[in-house]
């Protein structure tokens, strides 16, 4: 219960799946929770659940791909809670699923304004709170698909891709101010966005079944199967860990 005590936590895309689980596990740690999402119903409702079981939590709208707005609310927490230890860089979208002779230039621009800009933004105005408090851990949601290829959503692929590498660079930057930071590269994780790719694609219980078969493991993963090994990141278990690609997925990547 106290693996993460005295720790203020902010926490992007919190208000459903890897985010929200994430922010419940950190909250039942002992971390103190900002919750920073774009839906404000669900974010608000998750906060108050935190809240009414005596964890200090609280929700910010935040549309991470707009750095004024992303520097007030980091600037906020910090304010709000006194200081800012553990950023999780969580949202992100899936985007356009088209061979990338059909991609559109917007459909491009969208993903990446989220999916990279918006931990390039987080990242930025996190920092000079981090070294405030003397050190801390910025946890970037990458996938199996910033390690390895597929023949589907290209924009999203090259977005993960790309969070692979900005943590590793931020790692070396950041680390004689005892900052770490490390990617989480989760497989096929039961959560909205995945099933919303999977009932695109056709009928969801099929899709479901075929994309589990894809993990050693034989099943899809569960929000809290990413949840900890964000606690862990976040933990001074964690302390000697950065730069690092923590790897949740079933044996995908294994092969």
């Amino acid at each position: 219960m106290d693996r993460l005590k005295t720790k203020v936590a902010a926490i992007t895309g919190a208000a459903l799946g890897l985010g929200r689980a994430t922010a419940i596990r950190m909250a039942e740690e002992g971390a103190a929770v900002a919750v920073l999402d774009m839906l404000e119903a669900e974010g608000t409702a998750l906060a108050a659940e935190l809240s009414a079981r005596g964890f200090p939590a609280r929700f910010w709208r935040c549309d991470v791909s707009k750095e004024a707005e992303v520097r007030r609310v980091i600037d906020e927490v910090a304010a709000h809670f006194g200081r800012l230890d553990v950023l999780v860089n969580n949202a992100g979208v899936s985007g356009a699923n088209k061979p990338t002779h059909e991609i559109t230039e917007a459909e491009w621009d969208f993903v990446q304004a989220i999916n990279v800009k918006g931990v390039f933004f987080c990242t930025k105005h996190a920092i000079p709170h981090l070294k405030a408090a003397g050190g801390g851990s910025i946890i970037n949601l990458s996938s199996i698909y910033g390690l390895v290829g597929g023949p589907d959503v290209p924009p999203y692929h090259a977005s993960k891709g790309a969070v692979r590498l900005m943590s590793k660079t931020d790692a070396l930057t950041y680390a004689p101010d005892r900052i770490r930071v490390n990617s989480i590269h989760p497989g096929f994780i039961w959560t909205p966005m995945v099933e919303h790719h999977l009932s695109a694609a056709g009928d969801l219980e099929e899709g479901r079944k075929a994309t589990a078969a894809l993990h050693p493991l034989g099943h899809i993963g569960e929000p809290d199967d990413i949840a900890w090994g964000a606690v862990y990141l976040a933990s001074d278990e964690a302390k000697f860990v950065t730069g690092s690609e923590l790897v949740i997925d079933g044996g995908y990547t294994a092969r």
